[in-house]
């Protein structure tokens, strides 16, 4: 029998959403589509809203529904700002044998490569932001994994509705350089590299967003929060 999808999951499923840009800014998020593409009854669809509310994910108009948040140009530079200091802070206390961080890294560096060669977009998306996860996660850090996670799916909305000119090659081929100091022992290098990649993706935003769309159908959302490819072991 299968366990019902708590409200956890369900809010989970729509950051991985988020993160993989399959989800945009002022898409909205139907209670009873939802409910029906989780197999559960709306309230449990409304306490996985209040947690995505109180995350800072979506907000409720009267009326009409629950929304993704659109966030506002200060929104997005403090957001960015926040990982800046995150991930450099991560990546100062690198001073444990890194081999194995090292391998993990390249695995999810070839993972990325893989996707932008499939053209595989969802899971291109999804992978160059969770690189950084992933980077905090290898270095042993587990509540500030989770707090990047929020931070990084906050700046793919940005960089959605911002129109983000970084290209993915870039955004890789930027993900080695780190990498590739850390695998030097080069940890101010890779400091650095970091906090330029991060601030090359807010450069590369313009804004100026454009109106959002009509609000999306059901099969759309249902489409949205199908599994994204992940990591390999």
């Amino acid at each position: 029998m299968t366990t019902p999808a708590s409200p956890l999951h369900i809010a989970e499923r729509i950051v991985e959403a988020v993160l993989a840009q399959k989800l945009a800014p002022g898409d909205r998020l139907g209670e009873q589509e939802l409910a029906d593409n989780f197999a559960v009854s709306r309230t449990v669809v409304r306490e996985a809203m209040v947690q995505l509310q109180a995350r800072g994910f979506v907000q409720v108009q009267p009326r009409k529904g629950w929304f993704i948040v659109q966030p506002s140009a200060d929104e997005a530079r403090d957001a960015f700002s926040a990982r800046r200091i995150i991930e450099a802070g991560i990546l100062q206390e690198a001073g444990k044998p890194l081999q194995k961080v090292i391998g993990n890294l390249r695995k999810h560096i070839a993972h990325e490569k893989d996707a932008i060669e499939e053209a595989d977009a969802a899971t291109r998306a999804f992978l160059l932001a969770d690189f950084h996860v992933c980077l905090a996660e290898q270095m042993g850090h587990k509540l500030l994994a989770d707090t990047l996670r929020d931070l990084t799916a906050r700046t793919t909305l940005a960089a959605t509705l911002y129109q983000s000119t970084h290209s993915a090659s870039q955004s890789c081929a930027e993900h080695e350089g780190i990498v590739q100091a850390l695998e030097d022992g080069d940890t101010e290098t890779a400091k650095q590299l970091l906090i330029e990649h991060i601030g090359t993706v807010e450069r590369s935003l313009e804004f100026e967003p454009e109106a959002p769309g009509e609000a999306q159908a059901a099969d759309r959302l249902r489409a949205a929060l199908a599994p994204v490819g992940r990591m390999g072991g």
